[in-house]
């Protein structure tokens, strides 16, 4: 990957989605919820829009949203949510949902997403459901969200069975990324999001795993050119991707490189701030890089590399270090068991020949895995 840095001169970069009628484009830029109301005017009809949040995000960044919402007349309605992955839940979805409705929307109703990857996800559930389908916009407001959860189209709530296993596939019409609201995130939520960074890198851009070796702190620790080179990239890498596979049949499913371990000690933690979500991720890719070197298909020394510069940013790479956990394998091989990606019996593992080189396969040697989550969570 070359060092080139966005210029300085644009205000923002634009990437395009391309799926079709349903292509949209994603902003990356610093700054940019001082004009949303100028960058969502084309979305935007007489019914207006309702913005759902959270707590914590809605005392932060909502009243820069209303002072352009209300200089451009715009009409808006806000519908806020307790922080926290909890809000992923049906109660919380009909409480929403319920509120809306008591609003007398029409279908030209715009809604916005202005949070993180939870709220992302509620609210793009609720737009696909209401009036079976509004549009809506993705203001994300966490590293994890901008890099990931906000581009795609993946929407949902979690239930007792297991993570993001009830939702839909909704496109939002546009994508805000203010890289500058990043700089009100705390040290582990900007790494949990890192984790996602880095995943790019390890699907199919060695070239972007080395320049993050390099740039990692600049992208962690200041809203500079570096910053907004991860994130573009990131976008960019995922949605290439979604381009060619929007439902996640086929290649899609490389994004999950460490998600199927990941969401399962996720699910054991109870999906709180015990265990974040790319926290998870993190300790997943390291396993999937352990038994794919076990099994002979990746050098056992770029286990290792990638190990070293997660800890060199400070993201956990063993089950074992996370608080109060006494793991059960069994009962963590039986959480992979209910993953989204289990086909005709069968999990589809996002497997891997070395950084760079992801793939999925159902071939997995089970006792070679079992060995490999072991080792993670009794380092």
């Amino acid at each position: 990957m070359s060092n080139q840095t966005p210029s300085a001169a644009k205000s923002h970069d634009v990437l395009r989605v391309e799926l079709g009628a349903r292509s949209y484009d994603i902003l990356v830029g610093s700054n940019l919820l001082a004009d949303t109301a100028g960058h969502i005017a084309p979305f935007v009809k007489k019914a207006g829009v309702v913005i759902i949040s959270d707590a914590t995000v809605a005392d932060r960044h909502l009243p820069t949203v209303l002072t352009s919402l209300n200089a451009a007349g715009i009409a808006h309605r806000e519908v806020i949510v307790p922080a926290g992955e909890k809000s992923k839940s049906f109660a919380v979805f009909e409480d929403v949902v319920e509120q809306i409705l008591a609003m007398g929307i029409e279908r030209s109703t715009l809604i916005i997403a202005l949070g993180g990857g939870v709220v992302g996800d509620l609210a793009g559930y609720v737009a696909a459901s209401l009036l079976r389908g509004l549009d809506f916009v993705q203001i994300p407001t966490t590293l994890l969200s901008q890099v990931d959860s906000s581009v795609g189209g993946k929407t949902g709530i979690n239930s007792k069975s297991g993570k993001n296993l009830v939702g839909a596939f909704h496109q939002p019409r546009l994508v805000l990324a203010d890289t500058a609201v990043l700089d009100t995130l705390p040290r582990r939520e900007m790494l949990a999001g890192y984790a996602e960074v880095v995943k790019y890198g390890l699907i199919d851009d060695p070239e972007f795993f080395d320049w993050l070796e390099s740039n990692a702190e600049a992208v962690l620790n200041n809203d500079g050119p570096e910053r907004r080179v991860a994130v573009m990239r990131s976008c960019a890498a995922k949605a290439r991707i979604v381009s060619q596979d929007e439902r996640e049949s086929g290649k899609r499913a490389l994004l999950n490189l460490g998600h199927t371990f990941g969401h399962a000690l996720e699910a054991e933690t109870g999906y709180g701030a015990k265990l974040l979500h790319g926290e998870a991720v993190a300790m997943g890719m390291v396993i999937a890089h352990d038994v794919c070197g076990a099994m002979g298909m990746a050098p056992a020394g770029e286990k290792d590399r990638i190990v070293s510069h997660l800890k060199s940013v400070g993201l956990p790479v063993c089950a074992s270090e996370v608080p109060g956990m006494h793991w059960d394998i069994d009962r963590l091989i039986s959480h992979m068991s209910r993953d989204k990606k289990v086909s005709d019996g069968e999990i589809t593992f996002v497997m891997t020949r070395g950084i760079g080189k992801a793939f999925t396969s159902k071939a997995m040697d089970i006792q070679k895995m079992r060995a490999a989550i072991t080792r993670s969570c009794h380092a």
